[in-house]
């Protein structure tokens, strides 16, 4: 017989935790359920990694903007191997610490992939369990650009893995995430160029602001190309060609 409970959450972000938490302290009875570690984009795969990575490229910035004036560090860089080291600590034991928090809050804590079977029964590795309502927070998945060879795409969260950054790097697309990881990479070290298809990039940000910022990621030394729509991405020998 299926076990039943009041709400079923799939994924472990933000949103999928604190329903579940705040549920269960309501006095639903709760279950939570991720194939992944739990904690969810922002904790693992995007923000706080993130940040460790965009701190160390804002701090040599700040070393090269005052060199000439009080300050000298000719050989300041970026170590890419020992920055993805450092960058993991923040990430270890966090998908235990939240499985141990929801555990300890009366929530029934899940891995695996969940599928509906019926409108109020879901699957996970073969247990099917009923429930009165289903919270689906299972985040989202990058865009069908719909161009052969986009296979050969890096998305962000295998960029926050890379145990050592390319040479040359092409980014495809110019959203805010983009221009982030471009001038990182960049500051690291590497030849960057970032393609966007329209005329202007960040079409929801002031245009002013866009600007400044268009220019500056050029004087850094990243090629940016508007309006460049990619047509498809080919492996050769020597790597990839856009």
């Amino acid at each position: 017989m299926p076990k039943s409970y009041d709400l079923i959450v799939i994924g472990t972000g933000a949103a999928g935790a604190g329903a579940a938490s705040r549920c269960r302290e309501a006095g639903w009875k709760v279950a939570i359920v991720d194939s992944l570690p739990y904690g969810g984009t922002c904790q693992l795969r995007g923000c706080d990694p993130k940040k460790v990575l965009v701190g160390a490229s804002e701090a040599l910035d700040w070393v090269r903007r005052m060199e000439g004036k009080g300050i000298r560090a000719p050989g300041a860089a970026i170590d890419w191997p020992e920055l993805m080291r450092f960058k993991q600590t923040f990430i270890e034991g966090v998908g235990e610490g939240n499985e141990k928090w929801l555990s300890e809050a009366g929530v029934d804590v899940l891995h695996g992939d969940a599928r509906f079977t019926a409108p109020a029964v879901v699957r996970v590795d073969g247990r099917e369990l009923e429930c009165r309502h289903v919270h689906i927070a299972a985040g989202a998945k990058p865009v069908d650009l719909k161009f052969s060879g986009q296979e050969h795409l890096t998305d962000s969260t295998r960029f926050l893995d890379l145990e050592r950054l390319p040479p040359r790097i092409v980014f495809v697309g110019g959203g805010f995430i983009s221009f982030e990881f471009a001038h990182l990479s960049a500051r690291a070290g590497a030849r960057v160029t970032l393609l966007h298809r329209s005329a202007r990039p960040l079409g929801g940000f002031d245009p002013d602001l866009v600007a400044l910022l268009v220019e500056r990621t050029r004087e850094l030394g990243i090629e940016v190309q508007l309006e460049a729509e990619v047509s498809g991405i080919d492996r050769t020998s020597a790597g990839l060609t856009v």
